[in-house]
């Protein structure tokens, strides 16, 4: 009877461990899924939103007025 515990405690530990490394890949995947989708296309849109900033700083803070001025109409109405 004992070694048929062993047995089972054994292959129970094994299928514990292989959930937990399984579980660990995953959550690396998403987290460089996240990175690549999300994080990288948010540092290039401020980028290029910077960029014009600099080039067109009139348009930019027309731009940034006319936001301001509708979010602040929606916020208090």
């Amino acid at each position: 009877m004992s070694t048929s515990t062993n047995t089972k405690s054994s292959t129970s530990q094994m299928a514990s461990d292989k959930l937990s490394q399984t579980a660990n890949m995953a959550s690396e995947k998403l987290r460089q899924g996240g990175q690549h989708f999300i994080a990288d296309p948010a540092r290039d849109i401020f980028g290029v939103l910077k960029d014009y900033a600099h080039e067109k700083p009139d348009v930019a803070a027309m731009w940034c007025f006319g936001l301001g001025l509708i979010v602040g109409w929606k916020l208090r109405g």
